[in-house]
């Protein structure tokens, strides 16, 4: 069903990422081209949170398997200089052009971000973060990213 014209991009991209929801993770895949800022409070629509969240069509997304540096409430001074490095190349890589986002076999995490695996080209901008050296592979829980002896 074409969407009508009048239809702002905003919603048209919710209404998307809510059908994209209620596939099955196989097929729950989309096609994305957005200009992203960075969010400076609250929501937003197509901007980047930090180096593994960013807004996208009043959807927060979560990138799903990576982990990056706190920017928010970071434990030393080393953390919030990688994670804000971490955040500026998100922005870059998502502003680079077309991007696919996949669902994982959990739609939502307990803070209601959609998770994803983002992907261009086939290639998981995850898994570039970590070869870059700005994000480490998702584990299942976070792990410090200060030495003991430089946290706050």
């Amino acid at each position: 069903m074409p969407l009508p014209r009048s239809l702002p991009l905003a919603a048209s991209i919710a209404i998307v990422l809510t059908l994209l929801a209620q596939q099955s993770p196989a097929i729950a895949q989309a096609y994305f081209a957005s200009r992203f800022t960075f969010c400076h409070s609250g929501g937003g629509v197509n901007c980047v949170v930090d180096g593994d969240t960013f807004w996208m069509g009043g959807e927060k997304v979560r990138i799903a398997d990576i982990d990056t540096p706190e920017t928010h409430s970071p434990r030393c001074e080393a953390e919030r200089a990688l994670g804000a490095r971490a955040t500026r190349r998100l922005q870059a890589l998502l502003n680079a052009g077309a991007f696919s986002m996949r669902r994982i076999d959990r739609d939502r995490d307990r803070y209601g971000r959609l998770l994803r695996i983002v992907t261009r080209d086939g290639r998981s901008i995850g898994s570039m973060l970590v070869t870059e050296g700005l994000a480490r592979p998702w584990t299942g829980s976070r792990q410090p990213w200060c030495s003991t002896n430089s946290r706050r």
